[in-house]
């Protein structure tokens, strides 16, 4: 099996090719998606988290989980002392599932890469995890997500390695360059899902938009 060939669920993501399939196959994979990904592991909310808690004052807000899927990151993200978080993500599925964990001020039905209905700067911090990979979201997404976080904010990411060496890392060197961002902290290059042979390697990244 090459890397990312995967089975199942997992398989049938990474090979979507529009993100109404990818809706389609989350929300049939809403129900078992949480055992499903702690078998496998699942690193990417935990260490999102991390560096966002690392980088963003406790109290800030509101946080935005870009791609919140059935809301892992809600409840942690309370308990690490953010008390607004609102979600967003392409399946109703599950956001079904987020919404019954109680964890969000709001949700919202939305897929990145295209324009988003919040105002300039009205996140005090973004975190995405799991969502800049195989057939989901590239660096279109950037220009959204910094234009909707405040100045001195912070946006949390974790990239596979196929989507950061397929323009992503290019176009963050752009917009650094350019004095939009600051990258104050990236991992090491880590598996995702070390319960799941032949995963390639990601990696995470905070980010200040910079004023």
């Amino acid at each position: 099996m090459a890397e990312d060939d995967h089975d199942g669920h997992l398989g049938q993501v990474y090979n979507a090719k529009t993100p109404e399939q990818v809706a389609a196959l989350y929300d049939a994979w809403a129900a078992s998606y949480d055992l499903e990904m702690a078998q496998a592991g699942y690193r990417h909310p935990s260490i999102g988290l991390a560096l966002l808690a690392r980088h963003l004052p406790r109290g800030a807000g509101p946080v935005l989980d870009a791609g919140a899927g059935t809301g892992m990151l809600g409840d942690w993200l309370g308990i690490m002392g953010y008390p607004v978080v609102e979600g967003l993500d392409i399946s109703q599925g599950m956001l079904a599932v987020a919404r019954a964990k109680g964890g969000y001020a709001a949700l919202h039905c939305l897929a990145l890469g295209g324009d988003l209905p919040f105002d300039d700067g009205h996140f005090a911090g973004v975190i995405s995890t799991g969502v800049f990979t195989t057939g989901h979201v590239g660096a279109e997404a950037l220009p959204e997500l910094i234009r909707i976080c405040r100045k001195g904010g912070v946006i949390v990411l974790t990239v596979k390695d196929t989507v950061w060496n397929d323009g992503f890392s290019a176009r963050l060197a752009e917009l650094m360059a350019a004095g939009v961002l600051e990258r104050v902290e990236e991992t090491a290059p880590y598996v995702s899902m070390p319960g799941v042979a032949g995963t390639s390697v990601s990696r995470a990244v905070a980010l200040r938009v910079k004023g």
